[in-house]
């Protein structure tokens, strides 16, 4: 991992597991200021954060799986006739929220796609 010593790894690994520096040098074995100056290191600070960006992302996916469930979930409950109106109302407010979340990122996504296309022409003189 980017010519990281096996310390230095294995505080990366407790750094995502642990709530707190504190915790992940105990586990660590290191000291709680070398974990410090550690992520102050570019190489150590830039492995943690790929490290980070890749938990995440198996994180997002594993929530994505089950989105079809969750959506199958909101409809059954606002549409059952028997749920209390309370429960239909927030599940009806939830599909909407989360519909209009979409509209918007879907929309900002086209955004910059056409800003990076303008930039990419601009630099390349078009």
């Amino acid at each position: 991992m980017n010519g990281l010593t096996p310390k230095q790894e294995k505080a990366i690994a407790a750094l995502i597991s642990e709530p707190t520096i504190l915790l992940a040098a105990e586990k660590t074995g290191a000291s709680e200021a070398t974990i410090h100056r550690w992520l102050r290191d570019e190489s150590f600070n830039k492995a943690y954060k790929e490290s980070r960006r890749a938990l995440i992302s198996q994180t997002i996916s594993s929530l994505q799986q089950t989105t079809n469930q969750a959506v199958n979930t909101l409809r059954e409950v606002m549409g059952n006739g028997d749920a209390p109106a309370s429960s239909r109302v927030q599940a009806a407010r939830t599909i909407l929220e989360m519909a209009f979340k979409a509209y918007e990122m879907e929309d900002l996504a086209a955004r910059v796609e056409e800003l990076e296309t303008y930039i990419s022409e601009v630099k390349n003189g078009a």
